[in-house]
């Protein structure tokens, strides 16, 4: 990462109102409202980490286990994680523009894979949105067609692609 005072962190409750901020930005087609953004956090506080940039929050990245080949549904509460999650999900990553291209994406998806591997998942997973594609290929991810999933996926966005990396 290239400034020396950029810093991911855990997600505490007092940055939601920061989380929200970023996404009304980032994310402007795909809202969720509070609530979700704070389950998701709450559901896998190891999952969830702000990016700050001379402590000014910049990015955030919300994550946790699922189940391979399907998608949560946009703006839904989940309640639960599935007890038998076979995959580590990656439900978002947002970055304002003065957090991109410096690394840091690269730096947290890097630290997300080592932590799902350490808890034993086969494969990172997510949905590329907004253009993204070439960014998650790069790092190793890959589009699966899977066609009971081409309805969620365009509740997203035509583009969107459901895409899956293997751990090693």
């Amino acid at each position: 990462m290239r400034y020396p005072d950029m810093n991911w962190r855990t997600m505490s409750a007092l940055d939601l109102a920061s989380v929200e901020a970023i996404a009304e930005i980032v994310h402007r087609d795909f809202y969720e409202s509070p609530s979700v953004l704070a389950e998701r956090r709450r559901l896998y506080p190891n999952g969830a980490h702000v990016l700050e940039i001379n402590e000014r929050a910049v990015g955030y990245v919300l994550s946790h286990p699922w189940k391979h080949g399907t998608i949560p549904a946009l703006n839904v509460l989940l309640d639960a994680l599935p007890p038998d999650a076979d995959t580590y999900y990656i439900h978002d990553l947002a970055l304002l523009p003065v957090a991109r291209r410096v690394g840091a994406a690269k730096f947290v998806t890097a630290a997300l894979e080592k932590h799902a591997a350490a808890r034993g998942f086969a494969t990172l997973s997510l949905v590329a949105v907004n253009a993204s594609e070439p960014f998650w290929t790069r790092q190793g991810f890959t589009v699966l067609d899977l066609p009971e999933l081409t309805g969620k996926l365009l509740s997203y966005e035509p583009g969107a692609r459901y895409m899956e990396k293997a751990l090693s």
